[in-house]
């Protein structure tokens, strides 16, 4: 079908304007992925149309344009609901990013505890989110279910139930129909075996109604002194007419400043904080694969059993002798990484409250957690969203 030229219009939103970019033209001129809300994968063709749809239509709008803006303006804060929330890593950078944490969720109590400890005017509910049957309206859901199922340092069995609790996630987006949703999760689903569980979840969300877009990222280019890679899932609902973009990298080569190191984040920190750091012997498994780093790079993926924390810096190299044989180079103390300093590499700030559970849920708490800082570069590709009409 033929489009008529594109023009620009100013699209006023409270107080603020949005310039958006649409064709001329009928219905004949929409897209056929984003005609209808709840047919963005292209199921079905009715000639009727949503009271949403026809005020998009008579504004000249379809979806494929992409929103231009300033952020929230003096609206209101928007609203934003958080499943598997965790001890707040990602919810830190929600609130940072000026939204409005109406409810949470997370089925650890130490979590819970912690995230209340640390996060202003908390609203989460500890229990099974299987449990509970009633959400308030929200513009955002963002969710990080557990992936223990795929996860590299995980049990790696692509069958188990808790890979399946994005059912769940798909449960509440579809009850609460936020204007756009972000998942994160280990980047072991999105390859080999496990594809399919990424491919299920792409799959009902869109049927959900939403166009998804998915991209792996490395948090390390994007300020934190780690190199951890995610996957991140953006669904922007498809009666609302933008596209999203995952951020450029703002650390590294490609970026506009230099990565983060180890020595930015803990050279100030001591360097033998006893209590802090497991302190068994390095068993023949840790010692399968380089876990040290120096000071001037980025540690290895943190991980949530305390076991498998990465060398400090200030521990002896280590060298290759095999396959999966690691030795140190020099004799020397060493030692695994604190939970202090795994927060930092993580990008929590040291004001972060660490208080509850042993030291062990410590460890597991900040190795499951969302590094904030890249959980807020992923979330100011939506600036701008949140003026349009529900």
């Amino acid at each position: 079908m033929r489009h008529n030229p594109a023009v620009r219009l100013p699209l006023r939103s409270q107080r603020r304007v949005h310039i958006v970019t649409f064709p001329i033209g009928g219905r004949g001129g929409l897209p056929g992925h984003a005609r209808l809300r709840g047919r963005a994968t292209g199921i079905g063709d009715s000639t009727r149309w949503t009271r949403r749809e026809r005020l998009f239509l008579q504004q000249g709008l379809t979806s494929g344009c992409t929103i231009r803006g300033d952020r929230h303006g003096d609206m209101a804060k928007p609203r934003a609901i958080s499943l598997f929330s965790g001890c707040g890593g990602s919810d830190l950078a929600v609130q940072n990013r000026g939204f409005d944490i109406v409810w949470a969720n997370d089925i650890w109590d130490v979590a819970c505890e912690t995230y209340r400890d640390n996060i202003p005017n908390p609203k989460i509910e500890e229990g099974d989110i299987a449990t509970f049957r009633e959400f308030p309206p929200a513009d955002l859901l963002v969710g990080c279910y557990p992936c223990q199922g795929y996860s590299q340092g995980g049990r790696r069995d692509p069958d188990e139930s808790i890979n399946f609790l994005y059912r769940q996630f798909d449960r509440v987006l579809r009850l609460v129909e936020p204007k756009a949703f972000v998942v994160e999760n280990v980047n072991g689903m999105a390859y080999g075996a496990n594809r399919k569980l990424l491919e299920n979840q792409l799959c009902r969300f869109r049927l959900a109604g939403y166009r998804v877009v998915w991209q792996v990222l490395n948090a390390r280019d994007y300020g934190a002194a780690q190199n951890r890679r995610r996957v991140f899932l953006v669904g922007i609902r498809s009666d609302i007419p933008a596209t999203y973009s995952f951020p450029p990298p703002t650390h590294g080569p490609n970026g506009s400043t230099d990565y983060v190191t180890q020595k930015d984040v803990i050279s100030g920190m001591p360097k033998w904080p006893e209590g802090e750091f497991n302190n068994e012997k390095f068993h023949w498994y840790y010692l399968s694969r380089n876990r040290r780093r120096g000071w001037n790079e980025q540690s290895p993926c943190l991980v949530g059993h305390w076991r498998h924390v990465p060398l400090h810096p200030i521990s002896p190299p280590l060298k290759r002798i095999d396959t999966d044989h690691w030795r140190f180079s020099r004799r020397g103390r060493a030692r695994r990484l604190s939970y202090r300093e795994c927060a930092a590499l993580q990008g929590f700030p040291r004001s972060f409250v660490w208080k509850r559970g042993s030291v062990r849920e410590r460890f597991q708490m900040i190795g499951n957690a969302v590094p904030p800082p890249l959980f807020a570069a992923v979330l100011r590709g939506l600036d701008g969203l949140w003026n349009w009409p529900n």
